[in-house]
């Protein structure tokens, strides 16, 4: 499949955060991990931050764990109909959207309102899906791999999707985290990587401070 790049420049306008030393994602504490990790860049970020979920469950649990812990605007999917939290994201300028699979695609918030999307996992869909089984065994049965040939493609089609929200035009710069520490671990996270268009990749802290603080002397310069 060919890989199209993206028109807008993500090598100066964006930057990767993959955290290190995080918990598999099977493991029980996975998701409060990753909230702590996604705290200090929800500050750093003054809010304007989607947090892409891959189920409700994981949404609700790190509503829980946020509400108390940030002092920016909650926005949460379910509680209105998606255009009108979209509306509201953009109005506040400075709120925290949880969304799960219906705000991976289809969104357009451009300028400073969305300065970061941060992805829980890397969106496998549900083994516990009867569909999803139906066809799995099926691809068996044929003699394909389901894995290589189905649902990786598919969760890389949507990881972009998601990642797309972040640079909608030409002046906007961004930062996007993916929590999954597969990326690193598996031999497939090289598929997920490869995918997303060219932009510089960090697994520290330091280099994220560094990039919202260019990005507010741009900003002071420009007087945007």
């Amino acid at each position: 499949s060919k890989s199209w790049e993206s028109p807008f420049n993500y090598r100066d306008q964006a930057l990767l955060y993959i955290p290190d030393g995080l918990p598999e994602p099977q493991t029980p504490n996975y998701l409060s991990a990753i909230v702590r990790e996604a705290i200090p860049v929800i500050n750093l970020s003054k809010g304007r931050t989607f947090f892409l979920f891959t189920s409700y469950r994981a949404l609700n649990e790190a509503f829980e764990i946020l509400k108390d812990e940030i002092d920016y605007p909650l926005l949460v999917q379910g509680e209105k109909p998606r255009d009108a939290l979209i509306t509201d994201f953009r109005r506040m300028g400075d709120a925290v959207l949880l969304g799960t699979y219906s705000f991976w695609e289809g969104i357009d918030v451009k300028g400073d309102a969305l300065t970061t999307v941060i992805i829980d996992k890397l969106p496998f869909a549900s083994p516990g899906d009867p569909i999803l089984k139906a066809r799995i065994d099926a691809m068996r049965d044929n003699g394909l791999n389901p894995f290589f040939d189905f649902q990786l493609p598919n969760a890389v089609i949507t990881l972009k999707q998601g990642a797309g929200r972040l640079i909608r035009d030409y002046l906007d710069t961004g930062l996007l985290m993916l929590c999954d520490p597969r990326l690193r671990s598996k031999p497939y996270g090289k598929v997920f990587l490869k995918s997303l268009p060219t932009m510089p990749i960090t697994k520290e802290l330091t280099f994220v401070e560094i990039f919202f603080a260019d990005k507010v002397n741009v900003e002071q310069a420009t007087g945007s």
